[in-house]
C-alpha cells in the first residue's frame, strides 16, 4: 500500500501507539490501515459415496483439482458463500450442512472453512473457473493433483471420518515447509487440534 484510501496521502509503515505490529499509517489523516486474513469458504459436495471436485481453469494451481471454494464476500454468511462458490465453479446446487473443517494458513493470511454438503441433483457442469467437474469415489481421488493443502487435508480427514457423520469440526494450522515446485506437489506441515 502506498497511499491512504481515505485521503490519498502517502502512507508509512510503523507500529501505531498501543499496537504491537507494523501497519500502514496515514500521517495526514491518522487512518490506520489494517490487513487481516481472507476467509475462503467452500464445501464437500457429496452424492452417495462420491465427492464432486473441480479442475481449476485459473491460477493459482491451474489444472489441479479442488473442492468448490473461494473468497467469502461482504454481506454473506459463510454457508451462503459456500453455496455460491459451488454454483459458480460447478453449476451445482447443494444443501449446505455442518462445518467440517477449519484450517488456518498463517503464511498466506487465509482461513479455510469447508462445510459438509449434499448435491441436490446431478445437473452440474464446469463454471467459468473450472475446466472439468467430476464425481470421485475415495479410491479415485487424484491425490497428487489436488490444488491446495487445506483441500487435501480436509479430504483425508473426511474419508477417515466418513463412517461417523456426527464428527466435530476438524481444526488445524497448515504451515509451508518449502516452496512449491511447479507440478512437483506441495510441501507443508499440519498441526491438528
Amino acid at each position: 500500500m502506498n497511499f491512504c484510501n481515505h485521503c490519498g496521502a502517502p502512507v508509512t509503515v510503523k507500529v501505531p501507539d498501543g499496537d504491537h505490529l507494523p501497519r500502514h499509517v496515514c500521517e495526514r489523516c491518522g487512518t490506520i490501515h489494517y490487513q487481516n486474513p481472507k476467509v475462503v469458504v467452500g464445501c464437500i459436495p457429496a452424492w452417495d459415496d462420491k465427492i464432486l471436485l473441480c479442475k481449476r481453469a485459473i491460477e493459482p494451481r491451474l489444472g489441479f483439482w479442488t473442492l468448490p471454494a473461494g473468497f467469502m464476500e461482504n454481506g454473506e454468511s459463510a454457508r451462503d458463500g459456500a453455496a455460491r462458490e459451488t454454483l459458480e465453479e460447478a453449476n451445482a446446487r447443494v444443501e449446505i450442512g455442518a462445518l467440517y473443517s477449519l484450517f488456518n494458513l498463517p503464511h498466506i493470511g487465509q482461513i479455510y472453512l469447508l462445510f459438509r454438503a449434499r448435491l441436490l441433483d446431478l445437473d452440474y457442469s464446469p463454471g467459468d473457473e473450472s475446466t472439468e467437474v467430476r464425481l470421485f469415489a475415495e479410491e479415485d481421488i487424484p491425490w497428487s493433483e489436488l490444488a491446495f493443502a487445506a483441500v487435501t487435508e480436509t479430504l483425508k480427514l473426511f474419508f477417515a471420518d466418513h463412517a461417523s457423520p456426527g464428527t466435530m469440526p476438524r481444526c488445524g494450522d497448515i504451515y509451508r515447509e518449502t516452496e512449491r515446485n511447479s507440478g512437483a506437489g506441495q510441501h507443508y506441515q499440519v498441526r491438528l487440534y
